[in-house]
């Protein structure tokens, strides 16, 4: 999977997700676009996950529409050392990621 790691995230999150193609916004030179045109602009880069930990995504845009698949990361800490306890769980959320479809990893603050 060709995976885009969000601004909302650690950078160091990208080295840590092993198995799949991964960038992150900042290295896409997309930092600050907003969500729509991020979506987009990633879909067409071909990119399959989007990474991230911003919550209002999920309310805000129709992801069917867009055709990617999310993987939201909430109730933790934005660190790196709060993060990487959850990263088997996100690995296996990226390989279920599909087209449209959000899934939540929930760490446990």
């Amino acid at each position: 999977m060709k995976v885009l790691v969000d601004e909302s995230l650690p950078i160091a999150l990208a080295a840590e997700v092993i198995g799949h193609e991964v960038s992150t916004v900042r290295a896409q030179r997309w930092l600050g676009l907003r969500n729509g045109v991020l979506l987009r602009a990633a879909v067409d880069a071909g990119f399959d996950v989007l990474l991230t930990a911003d919550k209002a995504l999920r309310h805000q845009q129709n992801l069917a529409s867009i055709g990617i698949g999310v993987v939201l990361i909430t109730r933790v800490r934005n660190r790196i050392s709060d993060l990487r306890p959850l990263i088997p769980r996100v690995l296996v959320a990226i390989d279920g990621a599909r087209p449209g479809r959000l899934i939540e990893v929930a760490g446990t603050i």
